[in-house]
Parts: structure tokens; sequence; C-alpha cells
């Protein structure tokens, strides 16, 4: 597996080089440190740039030497670029499997000015991207038991999720709770703002209604076959929320209070993939925790 922690002088970054060192990885893991000057910061300040660019050399060498007494194999790198895309080029071109990113807090200013590096990450990168979010107890997640919320919508997609997470190591004693969301999607109409029942007559919301749950029902239960056998615990019972599932899988989270959120992208392109991949973004944006969405590498020649 490799493994990229894309990171700059912010406290988020400390907690992104925390978790890495502190989290078991596959065997054979190789990890990269990278730090972006970003033009953006530095275009009109070229006196600076040279200071900039040693600066990051020095916070990428101190990473990798890090993950280095942790046993894993590390490289890393520093250099001029913009961040949104700089780094998910670098992924593209290193064959990264990963990309781990801090988070700059949960102020919506804040989300608003500094968090548009993270989902420029979340929208571009050619593999799985993780948003880092420090612990309540301040100690690294994964140095302790995980909580883990495996946020599925029964597709294949997220199929592919659950066989990742069932693949990889975990902390010892770590679980997982499976979520997935029941929404009723209503074709749109020009008297929205009507209730339901004066449009639709209540058998058919009815028979909407439990079609939805079934299908969520199913998605938990094809998680829980997947699972199986996993050093992951699934924790019993069904969490089927009602309502949008950006929210349904936030208040599920927080409540629960999970360490991780880990979800599938649908990959798909055009319209299609952003319409779907709102869900994705929002959670990994306004999540209490960290969030991993998966990716699947698509084949080259896939219809578009």
């Amino acid at each position: 597996m490799k493994v990229l922690l894309a990171i700059d002088l912010s406290q988020a970054s400390k907690s992104v080089v925390e978790e890495a060192s502190a989290r078991p990885w596959p065997g054979g893991t190789v990890f990269s440190v990278l730090h972006i000057v970003d033009v953006q910061t530095f275009g009109k300040l070229t006196g600076f740039v040279e200071d900039a660019k040693q600066q990051g050399l020095r916070l990428v060498k101190s990473a990798a030497e890090t993950l280095s007494a942790s046993g894993h194999k590390t490289e890393c790198d520093s250099f001029l670029g913009f961040s949104r895309s700089a780094i998910s080029e670098y992924a593209k071109q290193w064959g990264a499997d990963l990309v781990m990113a801090g988070s700059h807090g949960q102020g919506a200013i804040k989300r608003f000015l500094i968090g548009s590096v993270a989902q420029g990450i979340l929208r571009t990168a050619p593999c799985s991207v993780e948003i880092v979010r420090p612990s309540l107890q301040g100690a690294p997640a994964s140095s302790h038991p995980l909580k883990i919320i495996l946020a599925t919508d029964g597709s294949e997609f997220s199929a592919a999720t659950a066989k990742s997470l069932a693949a990889r190591p975990w902390p010892k004693d770590s679980q997982v709770k499976i979520v997935s969301a029941v929404e009723i999607l209503i074709p749109d109409s020009q008297i929205s703002g009507y209730p339901l029942s004066s449009m639709y007559p209540p058998s058919l919301l009815d028979e909407l209604m439990h079609n939805a749950r079934t299908h969520a029902q199913e998605a938990i239960e094809n998680g829980r076959k997947i699972l199986a056998g996993s050093q992951l615990k699934v924790v019993e019972g069904n969490a089927t929320p009602l309502g949008d599932p950006r929210i349904a899988i936030l208040d599920e989270a927080k409540q629960w209070g999970a360490d991780l959120i880990v979800m599938g992208s649908h990959g798909r392109r055009g319209f299609n993939r952003l319409l779907l991949r709102s869900v994705s973004e929002s959670v990994a944006v306004h999540a209490h925790c960290s969030v991993e969405v998966i990716r699947v590498p698509q084949p080259e020649n896939v219809n578009k």
C-alpha cells in the first residue's frame, strides 16, 4: 500500500503524521510525505520563496523521521505549486492508494478559507482520501480501539468500500457500525412546496417507504457478510435512519462517538459525479471525526 501524507505547518498536519504513525498498516506499506509551497501565498513574494522551500523540506524530513521510527519505509518531497491541484497530481504520478490530509477546524470561516485545499484533494485525487481530525482525547485515534462508521448505499462502490475496510489491519478490538440512510426519492414537481401526502396517495408513500427501508437493510446485510471474518467487530443492530444521507451519517457518527467514517465514492464523471459526490464531500467537510472516502480506480476505457 502506498500512502501519501499531504502536510503543511499547521497543527492539523501534526495530527496527520501522528495518526499515520499510530495506525497499523498492511505489510510493505510505503509512505511519502509531501509539502507544497503554495504559489497563491508566495507568488508575489519571491524573496520568501526560498526560505519557504527550506522550511518545507525541514517539515517533511521531520515527519519522515517520525514515520521511519515507527518502522515504515518513507520518502519526502517539497516544491512550489498550487496545493489544490499539485497534491492530486503527485498522488497520480507516485501511484498512491491513499492520501491523508488534515482538517483545519470546524469553524465556518476556517472551513471556507482553508478547507478548500482538502476539498480540492477530495474532488481531484485519483485514489482514496482521508481527512484526518484529532481525537477529543488529544492522542491519535488509532492509539486505542477505533469506532468506525461504514456508510453504505448498497451500490457496487459501497461493496468495494467494505472489502477495503475488511482487508486492512486496524487497532485491536476496533468496532464498525454499518449505516444506510433511508431516503425516499420523489420526482421533482412544480408544487414541491406542498406536503407529500397532498401529492401522492398514502398507499404509494407506504410502498416507497417499505422499498427504501428494505433496500437499506439489504445494504447493511451485504456489508455484514463482507466484514465477516475480518478483525473488525460489527456492532449488532441495524442503523437505518430516515432522511438526507448527509445529515443521517453525521448524526449517527456523532451520537455513537465514532473516530472514523468510511464511505465510497461512485467514481462517476460529469453531472452524475457532481450529484453523487456531494454526499461524501459534505460528510468529509462537516464531520466531527476523521473521514475516509474510498475511491475504486476505474478502467480508462470505461464509458463516461
